[in-house]
């Protein structure tokens, strides 16, 4: 047990009232990425991409408490009526939790570290997540305001990419971050982070991310980055960018084609007089570049590829043209890619 003085703790606290009970040795560990609990029996944790289960048993009230404890600091909410609740814990981490009877008998947890979260692009080149070539051109696209959507799978990287290119902005630029719960954390001096808000006991009171990215507006952004387009925010984010505001956003998607695809998708959740027609030259005209990126089946992450949008429409067919193509690793780890013939010239001379 810990001894406490005026100056706090003097040593570590026992799991049974640290932070994160009897997950504190999971959250303390730089190589685990992730935990959930599935039942208080059965807990995983992710390390390096992977998934492994581990000997730790809780129990069903170890687990309720354990939430409720974590839930004090978010402000949020878990009850019948609101059976799901995401949140940002005190240390960056992202909690979500589903009770039941959403879920079949047990509170179903999970914990996002976001261990590289704040890495910058030359870490993350270091890292081997892209080589040197792919990070000059990332470097050459920021430094020319161009609007980037970052795509890829659930765990694969998306939210740590876009932290470090919204880094790598000038520092006199403005950007205001819009996100269901803060995760970004650019490295710049003037920086607005908006985060949305659930309803109330008496179901008043919501902010939805669609609310927020008007709101952005209004507030002289220089750059507008929304962490991750879902439903039909897109469309606002569509607009802004075609008025000529810079952006980035992510989006769940398997390849950079698919990511195009689903946002000229999105945006039809905004209303029925919505249509495709309508959307693909919003879409067209308002992104220049998607970044894939991509996870191996053992964990490790590297940008799949890079696609060009250069505004041309067929139908309600949206061309792109590769720009690089993730080839393989060589013998000493490192990203090798195809480069589109003079896409990169083409793309930068628009």
């Amino acid at each position: 047990m810990a001894i406490l003085d005026d100056f706090g703790p003097t040593s570590l606290l026992s799991p049974a009232v640290s932070t994160f009970g009897a997950l504190q040795e999971f959250m303390d560990d730089p190589a685990v990425e992730e935990v959930w609990i599935n039942t208080p029996q059965r807990i995983f944790v992710a390390k390096n991409g992977r998934s492994e289960i581990t000997n730790l048993v809780m129990d069903t009230v170890g687990v309720q408490n354990l939430v409720e404890r974590l839930l004090m600091w978010s402000g949020r909410r878990l009850d019948l009526s609101h059976p799901f609740v995401d949140a940002r814990l005190p240390d960056g981490s992202r909690l979500h939790v589903a009770i039941p009877e959403v879920t079949a008998q047990h509170w179903a947890v999970n914990i996002r570290k976001h261990i590289m979260r704040g890495k910058t692009l030359a870490e993350l080149e270091t890292m081997n997540l892209f080589n040197a070539e792919v990070g000059n051109f990332f470097k050459a696209t920021i430094a020319r305001g161009k609007n980037m959507l970052v795509s890829g799978s659930t765990g694969a990287g998306k939210t740590t990419l876009l932290n470090a290119l919204t880094s790598a902005l000038p520092l006199s630029s403005r950007v205001i971050t819009v996100e269901e719960v803060f995760e970004l954390k650019p490295r710049l001096p003037d920086c607005i982070a908006l985060q949305t808000r659930s309803a109330n006991l008496q179901g008043v009171g919501e902010i939805p991310l669609r609310k927020l990215v008007k709101e952005a507006l209004r507030m002289r952004p220089s750059h507008i980055v929304v962490g991750e387009i879902r439903e039909a925010e897109s469309l606002d984010l569509l607009i802004a960018l075609n008025s000529g505001l810079p952006g980035m956003a992510t989006i769940h998607a398997n390849s950079a084609r698919e990511a195009i695809s689903k946002l000229q998708t999105l945006p039809l959740l905004a209303g029925s007089n919505i249509s495709h027609e309508l959307i693909a030259p919003l879409v067209a005209s308002a992104i220049d570049v998607v970044v894939h990126v991509g996870k191996e089946s053992g964990g490790r992450r590297y940008i799949s590829e890079l696609a060009w949008v250069p505004g041309r429409v067929e139908g309600a067919v949206i061309e792109s043209e590769p720009i690089f193509t993730f080839t393989g690793f060589d013998e000493l780890g490192q990203p090798g890619y195809s480069a589109g013939l003079g896409t990169a010239d083409r793309f930068f001379n628009v």
